[in-house]
């Protein structure tokens, strides 16, 4: 039996256990309990009359990727549906999401929930972020006649080596997207290699998105804490990598005393774990959800709110981006490299190499292997405050040089809108 049909199967007999599966991921702060309904496909507000574009991000990062089309819609007078399927990106987007735009939940791939949604919904296009395609969701809009485009398009190679181990099914569902538009020309062609039918390489969208915000209140009384110390901070830590910076941190700290390290873990949830590993180094900490502003006292402050990157950008001239001195694949550096922070990260960036290969080779970034790489030239550069605007500088111009996707998604989808005016769907 081919794959994808024992899939949809599988789905339809899973379909009975959903609300128990979802309940239980809400006794773990996974689901939003006051919007279970969301993920069966039911609406929780009345869809807009008009013209309705739909765009989905799987989660945080994927979503905020996709503010500069939103607005861009909206601009053309449509009405925009936002979907992901995190809580957290739930909450972000609640916040900077602009008026004539909404957030629901994504459905559960099973065909109950995608025709309720559907039905509910009727979107005129539906632009997805990256890779992220569910099987039955993919069938449905096809069925439908939605036209469904990849935006910010990028598939790791072991992930399209797998979907390649998988050929039958892989072209099955690749071939169900109208139009992907990859980052570059290595994502480009894996779509190519997976039975995408039309390819063009449109760049990386998040050079558009907007650098996080941050209250001026809250920046404020954040930089008041502070006050003159040095401070320099280890974003989107993965487990594994803490170890290694609060090595550095105690290395760094020998020679600067008032060294404030900010750790900021990927998953917030492990804010108190972190906050532990630092205790038991007998090193000074600080939990940002118990103890509140960093105390003059504590040397490494562990922010473990959502939220609140661009309170730690803006007060922070070094970044170090995590997933990236343990195999992982990195963290998107360019944010902190659009609020000017000369940015360092290890060795394992795969996910993100033509960002990080033009930061560094505009001299904005710095690569470093383990924490005495990362001690040294964290402290180099707080030593140096000329050299590490200099990098900053250069990180600012680098993203604004590379920007321009937004522009190119929108031009390449409007035909399929103008098809849509035409039929008077």
């Amino acid at each position: 039996m081919p794959l994808l049909k024992l899939y949809r199967l599988a789905t339809i007999a899973l379909t009975p256990l959903a609300g128990a599966a979802l309940n239980w991921r809400a006794s773990r702060d996974k689901e939003d309990p006051a919007r279970l309904d969301e993920r069966l496909g039911l609406a929780s507000r009345d869809r807009p009359p008009g013209r309705l574009v739909w765009l989905h991000g799987a989660s945080l990062g994927e979503s905020l990727s996709l503010l500069p089309l939103i607005e861009r819609f909206i601009q053309r007078g449509a009405e925009v549906l936002v979907t992901s399927g995190t809580v957290s990106s739930a909450r972000l987007l609640a916040a900077r999401l602009p008026a004539g735009s909404f957030h629901q939940y994504m459905p559960l791939d099973a065909p109950q929930f995608v025709e309720q949604f559907l039905d509910y919904w009727r979107p005129d296009i539906a632009i997805f972020a990256e890779s992220e395609l569910w099987p039955n969701m993919v069938a449905s809009l096809h069925r439908r006649g939605i036209a469904l485009v990849l935006a910010n398009a990028r598939i790791s190679r072991q992930s399209a080596e797998r979907w390649q181990s998988l050929r039958g099914a892989a072209r099955k569902l690749f071939g169900g997207v109208d139009l992907c538009l990859a980052q570059d020309s290595e994502n480009a062609a894996r779509f190519i290699a997976l039975g995408a039918p039309c390819v063009r390489i449109a760049g990386n969208l998040k050079y558009d998105a907007p650098p996080p915000p941050a209250d001026a209140a809250r920046l404020a009384e954040f930089s008041g804490a502070i006050g003159g110390r040095p401070v320099w901070a280890a974003v989107s830590t993965h487990e594994g990598e803490e170890e290694i910076i609060l090595a550095a941190h105690a290395e760094i700290a020998r020679k600067i005393p008032s060294l404030l390290t900010i750790v900021v873990p990927r998953h917030r949830e492990r804010g108190a774990a972190v906050a532990e590993l630092a205790a038991a180094r007998g090193l000074p900490v600080g939990l940002r959800t118990r103890d509140g502003e960093p105390r003059r006292d504590i040397g490494v402050y562990v922010a473990d709110t959502v939220g609140e990157l661009g309170l730690v950008f803006r007060s922070a001239g070094v970044v170090f981006m995590g997933k990236s001195l343990m195999p992982g694949g990195g963290q998107n550096p360019i944010e902190p490299a659009k609020l000017g922070c000369a940015v360092l990260f290890g060795p394992h960036v795969d996910n993100f190499s033509e960002v990080y290969n033009e930061l560094a080779a505009a001299k904005a970034a710095a690569r470093v292997a383990d924490a005495e790489t990362l001690a040294r030239a964290v402290h180099y550069l707080l030593s140096d405050p000329a050299r590490m605007r200099r990098m900053g500088r250069a990180g600012v111009e680098t993203v604004e040089k590379l920007g321009g996707a937004a522009r190119g998604i929108i031009a390449a989808v409007e035909p399929f809108l103008a098809q849509v005016a035409i039929a008077g769907r």
